[in-house]
């Protein structure tokens, strides 16, 4: 239930930067005066609340252990309550459509999809669907855009995880036996079926040019993801995919910062210090601008964490290193009404204690989402 009161005593990062004003809220939105109970906030900040523009750290939630699939709407409620404390108010949670199967396979991505639409209307945060596309698995683009159409999926990126280079060779990828298990087929089906998409590679770029115009007729954003180089980059952009996430290398990530492109880089690559695959270092290519967004990827505590480590290390101010995660992929997303502290928007917001940087309390459209320690107390008393 959205609250109706007025923040004081904390400071607020409004969009020209921090300010110590009152922040006040009513029925899901901010306002311009004051309005309600008064909560005393002293020792807090007060910042936007977290977009978080791709996020799989779900997995974990939906299917714990190999073969428990079974209850996806209950691993959503947990993964929202997660998410929640770590201070993000809008999640894209970024399902695989991959012919790696299991819980990264079409059957469960509906499974997870119809799983969120439940869930969605009972958290106060806003929880939207991202649908990865493996780009060989051609025989089901029909299938894509009749579930984007069906289940209201308004973001759809584009990935190529196939071993070409083994593939081509005829030798199995590594690991091989342990992913054909976790998807159900035996070790030399598996590879049967990865070589067959392989071979298929000719008819993928005319396959892609069809179905990234059907999902534009259907009005969702596109991007691909793991871009290499720059060409890549111009290949996706010529098909209307105008986002990039995790671009791995900078030449790829400038190609996009020059055709005028998004680009959403990883917040766990950022905390690390480097990215795990060995890619590009997320803070080289923020402090060089190339970047939009910051997204938890497959760790939910990792925006704040990231946005908080470029100000240590002298990258970013506060206030533009939070746009990162705020702002920035909000703008990304279309979503004009939040990623900042403005009368008028969305009333999302976290609340973090000043002495130990902890989050302390997440609203989500004026409604309490997360909330713990003496903060709690304040709004109590």
């Amino acid at each position: 239930m959205p609250l109706r009161m007025t923040l004081q005593g904390a400071r607020v990062m409004r969009p020209g930067g921090w300010e110590d004003g009152p922040l006040a809220m009513a029925e899901g939105v901010l306002c311009d005066a004051p309005t309600g109970r008064h909560v005393d906030l002293q020792g807090f900040d007060i910042l936007p609340g977290i977009v978080d523009a791709h996020g799989d750290g779900f997995e974990r939630h939906v299917a714990p252990r190999r073969g428990a699939l079974r209850e996806p709407e209950a691993g959503v409620l947990a993964c929202a309550h997660e998410m929640a404390a770590a201070g993000i108010t809008t999640a894209v949670l970024a399902q695989f459509w991959s012919w790696e199967g299991g819980l990264r396979g079409p059957d469960f991505a509906e499974d997870v999809f119809d799983a969120v639409a439940r869930v969605a209307p009972t958290v106060p945060m806003d929880l939207r669907m991202q649908l990865r596309l493996e780009t060989h698995l051609l025989d089901t683009f029909d299938r894509v855009a009749e579930v984007v159409a069906r289940c209201g999926i308004d973001y759809v990126v584009f990935n190529d995880h196939l071993p070409h280079d083994r593939l081509a060779e005829g030798r199995r990828p590594p690991r091989l036996t342990g992913q054909a298990l976790k998807s159900g087929r035996n070790p030399e089906a598996h590879f049967r079926m990865l070589l067959e998409l392989h071979a298929r590679g000719p008819e993928v770029p005319g396959a892609l040019d069809e179905i990234c115009a059907r999902l534009q007729g259907l009005g969702v954003t596109l991007g691909s993801h793991d871009d290499r180089d720059a060409e890549s980059r111009a290949a996706w952009r010529a098909r209307g995919a105008r986002l990039a996430e995790f671009p791995e290398t900078r030449a790829a990530a400038e190609a996009a910062r020059q055709g005028g492109d998004g680009i959403v880089l990883g917040a766990p690559n950022v905390v690390r210090g480097a990215s795990h695959k060995g890619n590009a270092s997320a803070l080289e290519l923020i402090e060089a601008g190339l970047c939009d967004a910051l997204a938890s990827d497959y760790h939910y505590p990792s925006p704040a964490r990231a946005a908080r480590r470029c100000v240590e290390l002298g990258v970013l101010d506060e206030v533009v290193a939070w746009r990162l995660v705020s702002e920035g992929p909000a703008r990304l997303l279309g979503l004009s009404d939040r990623g900042r502290l403005a009368p008028g928007l969305r009333a999302d917001l976290v609340i973090r204690e000043r002495a130990t940087g902890r989050l302390a309390a997440t609203l989500c459209g004026g409604a309490v989402a997360f909330m713990s320690g003496a903060v709690a107390a304040r709004f109590l008393g």
